[in-house]
C-alpha cells in the first residue's frame, strides 16, 4: 500500500485549513457529505476521509474514477473511465466496510437485452454495442431523489437516465455531436454541456408509467468545449476550455436566458461549484477563483492558490444549523488536484 502522507492542519485564519497528500493517483472525482470526504483517482481507489483522516477505501475493478455520487440512503455511485457504473453500500455491522451493491446495467439486464437485435446500436463505424450500456468513459453523474432516477453522461455523446431501486436504464439520450463533459438535473430540467461547444436543457415529464426526456433549447454555441456545469437556485453557469463561464437566469415562460460571461482564469476551467451567492471555479491554471455574485454581477473576492497541478473537482459543504450558529458560517470547499492532493479550505459566505 502506498504510504499515506500525515494531514498537515493550517489555523482557522487562513483560507486553507487542511490537506490530504497520497502518493498514489491524481485526484479525478471528488464527494462530500457532513463528515466524510470520498475521492477517486486514476489507480482505480475511492477513499473515505473522517476529518481529514483516512476512515475507509474500496477499489474498483473498473478504471480511473471519474464520478462519484452519495445518495441520502449513503449509497455510492461511481463512473469509470471504461463506461461502467457501479453501486457501493456500507456494511451494518461496520460503517469502515464498503460492498459493491451492483452495477448499472446489472448484468441480468445486459444478459436479456443482449438477444434482441433491436437493442443494438452503432457507436462507431463498425462497432455496435446494447442502448442500455455506455461505450465510453462516465464523465459525470448526477441524482434525482425524488424521483429515484440516476443521470449519467459520456464520453459516448449519451446521456442516459437511470431508475434506482432497480438499477435499469429507462431512457438513453442522443445529446451531442461529441463527449459529454457534464450533465446536471435540477427539479423537471436536464443540462447537458459537451465538447461539441453547446449546452443543453432538456425537459423531464411522466407519460403515464414512462419518464421521457425531450429537448427544450441550446443556451450556448462556441468553439470552445463546455468542460462543467453547475445550477444554483438562481443560475445556470457553465465553464468553457478557454477559461470563461457563462451564465444564465430562467426569464419568462421558463425559457433560460444568457445573462453574462466572466473571466479570470488563463486556462480551462475544469469544476464548478455553488453555494448560496457564491461560485467556485478549479482550472488547469491550478487556482480556484471565488466569485460573490450581486445582481447580475459576479466579483471574483479571492483566488485559492497552492495547488501545483490542475484543480480537476471541487466539492462544497455549508454549514448546518448548529454549525452555523455555533460556528464562523464559513463555507467547507474541497478542491481535487492532478497533484495527487486535496486542499480544505474556509470561505466567509458574506
Amino acid at each position: 500500500m502506498p504510504r499515506s502522507d500525515p494531514t498537515r492542519g493550517y489555523s482557522d485564519g487562513d483560507s486553507l485549513v487542511g490537506e490530504i497528500v497520497r502518493e498514489e493517483g491524481h485526484i479525478y472525482s471528488l464527494a462530500a457529505t457532513n463528515d466524510l470526504l470520498y475521492t477517486g483517482s486514476d489507480n482505480n481507489y475511492i477513499r473515505v476521509w473522517k476529518n481529514l483522516n483516512e476512515f475507509s477505501g474500496f477499489k474498483s475493478n473498473s478504471g480511473l474514477v471519474k464520478a462519484i455520487l452519495i445518495s441520502r440512503e449513503e449509497k455510492v455511485f461511481t463512473g469509470h473511465q471504461d463506461g461502467k457504473i457501479r453501486v457501493w453500500k456500507t456494511s451494518s455491522k461496520n460503517p469502515r466496510v464498503y460492498t459493491r451493491a451492483g452495477s448499472l446495467p446489472a448484468l441480468k439486464d445486459v444478459l436479456k437485452s443482449s438477444v434482441k437485435p433491436s437493442n443494438y446500436v452503432e457507436v462507431r463505424r463498425r462497432r455496435t454495442t446494447l442502448w442500455i450500456k455506455h461505450s465510453d468513459a462516465v464523465s459525470c453523474l448526477s441524482l434525482v431523489e425524488d424521483q429515484g432516477l440516476l443521470y449519467s453522461a459520456s464520453w459516448d455523446r449519451t446521456v442516459k437516465v437511470w431508475r434506482i431501486n432497480d438499477l435499469k436504464c429507462i431512457e438513453s439520450i442522443k445529446a451531442h455531436d461529441d463527449a459529454v463533459n457534464s450533465v446536471v438535473a435540477a427539479e423537471s430540467l436536464v443540462f447537458t454541456g459537451s465538447a461539441d461547444g453547446t449546452v443543453k436543457v432538456w425537459k423531464r415529464e411522466i407519460r403515464g408509467k414512462r419518464t421521457v426526456h425531450s429537448f427544450v433549447q441550446t443556451l450556448l454555441k462556441q468553439e470552445s468545449a463546455v468542460t462543467a456545469l453547475v445550477v444554483s437556485h438562481v443560475a445556470v453557469y457553465s465553464g468553457s476550455s478557454d477559461g470563461a463561464v457563462n451564465f444564465w437566469e430562467m426569464g419568462e415562460k421558463k425559457i433560460l436566458k444568457h445573462c453574462g460571461v466572466f473571466k479570470k482564469h488563463r486556462l480551462a476551467v475544469l469544476c464548478l461549484a455553488a453555494a448560496g451567492k457564491l461560485l467556485f471555479s478549479g482550472a488547469a491554471d491550478k487556482k480556484i477563483c471565488v466569485w460573490r455574485r450581486e445582481g447580475k454581477v459576479h466579483t471574483c473576492v479571492s483566488v485559492l492558490t497552492g495547488h501545483t497541478g490542475p484543480v480537476k473537482c471541487l466539492a462544497v459543504v455549508e454549514p448546518s444549523g448548529e454549525e452555523e450558529n455555533g460556528g464562523d458560517g464559513r463555507v467547507v470547499v474541497y478542491s481535487g488536484s492532478l497533484d495527487k492532493s486535496v486542499k480544505v479550505w474556509r470561505v466567509p459566505r458574506h
